[in-house]
């Protein structure tokens, strides 16, 4: 914390200190933030054995792990890279220009979860960090990156829950509170929109009992199959794997499974109705809401994480409360709506 941070920084040795507070001087999950300031770079007229001889010579200003030889230019901008597995089975009177690789830069601003990305994308070991004109102040290697993955994932699995990543086992009941009572309250306003529809119904709920024992049933199903679509979304979201161009087809590919997936849980459950309440009619109306329930499921689970990514909000925290809205509402007014017109 800042109130401890000059006192650790005192403490530190100055080369130490500089590096920790040129790091500090980026925003938290950033490149910046993340980046090994110990790079081994080379100009590109250096050969394979004056690059070796100089790595023996100062080995303690080496990385502690590195899997790249950066070739910069005279303005320290990185051109290319060697592997270290490529330098040490090539002969010694060979340059670094005649040996260098294309390299992915990332930028000391690029969100860490952007950097997990590109490592993923394009299955990277190490890459090389430049700052706003370009120079090489950094990289950043694949052990970094397992842990942003993990961490990510970690938060990404809380948010859909509803809590955030402050909760560990030594976190407080204070914490723990002010985690998840803020989503609890925006669940409690948008479970009222349920609450309004059922009121609106409630002489047809009179008139058939059955209708109360069945219509929690249409938006708990509903409610589930929302909750599918929405975690592939997030994922798929998060893998950078749902774009604008792929948006209009996914969001078909969900409605079709939805009308499928739906057809056969409304098959069931007309049986059973059949079975338990001999009533077609019945059968027929909890039939039709579940395929109307599904189709808003699929609708909600995709179209609801895209907005809220659009806009900047984390779709896995926003998502899930107004996919449950949409699911319950529409699964309480078509039931009942179809009930009010087709059988009372």
């Amino acid at each position: 914390e800042e109130d401890q941070q000059k006192a650790v920084l005192a403490a530190m040795p100055e080369s130490e200190r500089e590096a920790i507070v040129t790091s500090l001087g980026y925003e938290e999950e950033t490149a910046g933030r993340l980046m090994q300031r110990e790079v081994m770079a080379a100009p590109a007229f250096w050969t394979v054995g004056h690059t070796i001889d100089h790595m023996r010579e100062n080995g303690d200003d080496l990385p502690e792990l590195f899997f790249d030889i950066y070739v910069i230019d005279p303005s320290h901008k990185p051109v290319g890279a060697v592997p270290v597995s490529v330098l040490m089975r090539t002969k010694r009177d060979l340059p670094l220009s005649q040996l260098m690789e294309p390299i992915t830069e990332i930028t000391v601003d690029q969100d860490q979860e952007e950097v997990a990305y590109v490592f993923e994308k394009y299955h990277l070991i190490s890459a090389p960090v430049v700052d706003e004109s370009g120079r090489l102040v950094g990289q950043v290697t694949v052990d970094d990156i397992v842990n942003i993955i993990q961490a990510e994932n970690r938060e990404d699995i809380l948010a859909l829950g509803g809590v955030s990543d402050i909760e560990g086992r030594d976190t407080g009941v204070y914490g723990m509170v002010k985690s998840r009572l803020p989503w609890l309250l925006i669940n409690l306003l948008t479970a009222f929109a349920s609450v309004y529809v059922i009121n609106a119904y409630q002489a047809e709920i009179v008139k058939m009992v059955a209708l109360a024992a069945l219509m929690p049933v249409v938006a708990s199903i509903g409610g589930n199959f929302g909750t599918q679509a929405l975690t592939v979304s997030v994922r798929a979201l998060s893998a950078r794997e749902l774009t604008a161009a792929n948006a209009t087809g996914t969001l078909w590919r969900e409605i079709i499974s939805g009308w499928l997936v739906g057809a056969c849980v409304a098959f069931g459950l007309a049986a059973v109705v059949l079975i338990f309440w001999h009533d077609i009619r019945l059968a027929g109306v909890i039939a039709g809401a579940i395929l109307i329930n599904f189709t808003m499921a699929a609708l909600a689970g995709t179209l609801i994480p895209m907005t809220a990514s659009k806009f900047g909000v984390d779709p896995a925290g926003a998502s899930p409360i107004f996919v449950t809205l949409v699911t319950d509402f529409c699964g309480f007014f078509s039931f009942l709506g179809l009930a009010a017109i087709i059988i009372l």
